[in-house]
């Protein structure tokens, strides 16, 4: 491993002396493309294949390419945020005009490249980063109102009335996520409790077996507590398939994992990433480019949860429905107070609606939420 990244270093460094040499340090435009081809690059931390949330992009990606037909796509797969420049470095190389960067590691790399040459490449980065800038056009959604209608199903359909919830690690994204999913259980089933168990491992392909095996354990030891419903908020499929193995229902996140255990997977609540790549690229084809922060929703279907399991009743499906209907419409908000923390003290007082700012700081869980950021 130490003898590849050295390698890859050493071309990274080849290839800024080339740009060095070539550019002259100053800035030029060096992603021109034939008139008939507009091209796009993505960049994945990991392979569609192996990661759930790469998936959710990658499919993304296949709808870009089905809706227009003049776009070309160039794909990076297993580019983590230490070689993110090197990889735009590469696809700026092969003409592409903008390159779409899917991880928040990325985005160090994405700043040596565009510091140093502006104006080369458009570079979108999918990240909660929310900071204006001049040069990067930030997206990002709010899962947590998915999450929330995932808890529904669970709620309804847990027997045991504990769900375990596998997740890596405890940032307020996760929090919030754990947050909304466990208010959604509650708001049909208040006997219910949400139980974590962390892993404080993201998936990475160079440790992809002990990853997984770690995955695997935190959902065997949830079922061998009492959790008859695992909800994978991980981008592997170990908790889904030890699930499926111990005959108990499955959840995911990210994208739809119904095809791993089609008889156990409930639903997802998944990523709609397409429609938003069509909508960016036509604007950035049209020559409107505003870097900014984009921040999508239940309403305009960038988060949504996936197709259902024949085994969830039709009754639970209309209560999703009731409440989607409800958060698209404006009517109500899933942190809406009163909310309790975990000891039952009032921490949104009634009628309350968290902002933006509360819910991306998220340190404390919600009432019914069994387990701490340490362990």
């Amino acid at each position: 491993m130490f003898r590849f990244r050295f390698i890859l270093a050493t071309i990274i460094i080849v290839l800024i002396a080339i740009f060095a040499t070539g550019c002259g340090g100053e800035e030029q435009d060096f992603a021109k493309t034939k008139e008939d081809t507009f091209k796009v690059g993505f960049v994945y931390r990991t392979s569609p294949g192996k990661s759930s949330y790469d998936n959710s992009h990658e499919q993304g990606r296949k709808y870009l390419e089905a809706q227009l037909p003049n776009i070309e796509t160039i794909v990076m797969e297993n580019i983590s945020g230490d070689y993110a420049d090197y990889a735009v470095y590469q696809l700026a190389q092969k003409s592409c005009q903008v390159v779409i960067t899917t991880d928040y590691s990325h985005i160090k790399g994405v700043y040596k490249v565009l510091n140093k040459y502006p104006g080369s490449v458009k570079v979108l980065n999918c990240s909660t980063n929310r900071d204006s800038d001049s040069v990067v056009k930030f997206y990002w959604g709010h899962m947590y109102q998915a999450g929330y209608l995932l808890g529904i199903v669970a709620g309804e359909m847990t027997e045991s009335n504990l769900i375990g919830f596998v997740a890596s690690y405890p940032d307020a994204e996760t929090i919030c996520n754990i947050n909304a999913f466990t208010l959604g259980v509650r708001s049909v089933n208040p006997e219910a409790f949400v139980k974590i168990a962390w892993t404080k491992e993201r998936y990475d392909p160079p440790q992809e077996k002990e990853i997984i095996k770690k995955e695997r354990d935190a959902a065997n030891a949830l079922m061998d507590s009492g959790a008859d419903i695992i909800v994978q908020y991980e981008e592997t499929s170990a908790p889904i398939e030890a699930a499926a193995k111990r005959g108990k229902y499955a959840m995911g996140y990210y994208s739809d994992v119904s095809v791993i255990a089609p008889d156990s997977v409930l639903t997802s609540a998944i990523w709609n990433w397409g429609p938003y790549y069509v909508k960016t690229i036509n604007s950035i084809q049209e020559g409107k480019w505003e870097p900014d922060a984009y921040l999508g929703n239940l309403s305009d279907n960038i988060v949504s949860l996936a197709s259902y399991g024949p085994m969830v009743p039709e009754k639970v499906k209309v209560k999703v429905q009731d409440a989607r209907e409800k958060i698209i419409s404006g009517e109500w908000e899933v942190f809406t107070g009163p909310i309790k923390d975990q000891l039952g003290k009032v921490m949104v007082p009634a009628n309350k609606v968290l902002n933006e700012d509360d819910i991306r700081t998220f340190n404390w869980f919600v009432e019914g939420v069994i387990g701490s950021r340490e362990r």
